[in-house]
């Protein structure tokens, strides 16, 4: 049986002579501009957009920084790792950008450590770009461009930080080429461990995806360097169905286009209905396919449309930015602004689609989003499943009903770490955070 998440108990409160002392030596270290004590200060560098989940939301604020530092470069994010260690204060490192399930929230206070400001990029090579932890999406791309590439995945918040989004993130557009973060998209990561002394250590790939969506509790990412592919010109396609099946299917022959789609998306009418302004591309009683696809696939990408019954509304040249923001979670937060009852699941698509008529019985009044998305070798379906919310025993009996019917669930409303890699960050942290002093309260005990 699933359990939602819960506070921790008794947290030790850091003694406030620990604090002031911690603040000088951050004060000396960086100035007086890059650390706050203010309330606002705290609670800015305390919060995200877990209030979306109404698992969390009464739950928040889940804890507040006492102290807050942003490091101007790598080498600052080594040291001040390296102070909140001297002090023994907690440490919680967060980037720019969204988080949506408390992952930075600071449940046991301490210290947070922003990296937004360590914004350097220090090269593009021939398939990868190397940057310091601040650096954003949006900078990474226009440099990548400017030599001919593009990066192989990037989030829909393009203007997430790099090392936000890495430590927080799984996947994004480019997924459906490139697979998740952790199949071969970081090539090295410059990881500050969580000692007295100020070092960063360069961590290779595989070793480096014990980093990957750890919340920082296997070390601090200071920089990154992620893979980039060949630049391509795409183009945003739109098309139209009358049913999930045949869209859904149509999809999946564009995942197999000469030029694999940067973003293939899918929605049920009812979570289109919610898009503000409303676009003639996507008709509000209708299923709608998208997909970023490159401009010399169109015509076979208008035949695959075609194939299935689809029709192909518009292809516009300017729309790829449009799509990636009607992708992963920010479709949760278009719905929710329209529908508030609603929340989300997370779960794999195959089941969501073949199995709708089970759901629709396990969960009433659901809306199905898909995702393209490689998983493994071959590209398939991830989904967010929108469900009325009506207390958290019902919304996690649910849970356990869609896996009754066969259908992977994973509970997006919660801030423990609960992948398939645990082992790995489990270990990572023994080396990079001996004392337990990073992101306490979000990677559970073995």
């Amino acid at each position: 049986m699933r359990s939602p998440v819960t506070l921790p108990g008794d947290v030790p409160v850091v003694p406030p002579a620990t604090l002031d002392a911690l603040t000088d030596d951050l004060v000396s270290a960086f100035g007086a501009r890059a650390v706050r004590r203010d309330d606002a200060g705290r609670l800015s560098a305390s919060t995200d957009w877990a209030h979306m989940s109404p698992v969390l939301a009464p739950m928040l604020p889940g804890g507040v920084a006492d102290v807050v530092v942003f490091p101007p470069d790598a080498d600052g994010i080594a040291l001040a790792t390296a102070l909140a260690h001297r002090h023994k204060v907690p440490l919680t490192p967060r980037g720019q950008g969204t988080g949506n399930y408390g992952q930075g929230i600071p449940l046991y206070g301490g210290l947070v450590l922003d990296t937004s400001r360590a914004t350097t990029i220090h090269a593009v090579t021939d398939g990868a770009i190397s940057a310091d932890a601040g650096a954003s999406f949006v900078a990474l791309e226009k440099a990548a461009r400017a030599h001919g590439q593009e990066l192989a995945i990037l989030p829909s918040t393009v203007g997430s930080t790099i090392g936000g989004f890495i430590a927080g993130g799984s996947g994004g557009t480019g997924s459906l080429a490139n697979g998740a973060i952790w199949t071969g998209y970081l090539h090295e990561l410059r990881v500050a461990a969580c000692t007295s002394r100020a070092r960063l250590h360069a961590v290779p790939y595989p070793e480096n995806t014990a980093m990957a969506h750890a919340f920082g509790v296997s070390g601090v990412i200071a920089g990154a360097t992620v893979a980039l592919r060949p630049a391509v010109r795409w183009t945003a396609l739109f098309a139209a169905f009358d049913a999930l099946v045949p869209a859904a299917s149509a999809g999946e022959a564009l995942f197999e286009l000469p030029t694999t789609p940067r973003l293939v998306s899918l929605d049920e009418a009812g979570i289109v209905a919610t898009y503000r302004p409303a676009d003639p591309a996507m008709p509000r009683d209708k299923v709608s396919l998208r997909a970023i696809v490159a401009v010399d696939d169109v015509p076979a990408a208008t035949e695959a449309v075609r194939a299935h019954g689809g029709t192909v509304t518009e292809v516009r040249a300017n729309g790829p930015a449009l799509l990636a923001s009607l992708s992963y979670n920010h479709v949760t937060h278009r719905v929710r602004k329209l529908r508030p009852e609603l929340t989300h699941l997370q779960c794999m698509g195959r089941g969501l689609i073949h199995r709708r008529p089970e759901v629709a019985a396990t969960v009433p009044d659901s809306l199905v989003h898909l995702e393209g998305f490689r998983l493994g070798e071959r590209p398939g379906w991830v989904g967010m499943l929108f469900t009325r919310f009506v207390d958290v025993p019902s919304l996690y009996a649910g849970m356990d009903a869609l896996e009754a019917a066969e259908v992977d669930v994973d509970d997006p409303h919660t801030w423990v770490l609960h992948h398939d890699r645990l082992e790995r960050v489990r270990a990572a942290a023994k080396r990079f955070d001996p004392d337990g002093l990073l992101n306490p309260g979000k990677l559970p005990p073995a």
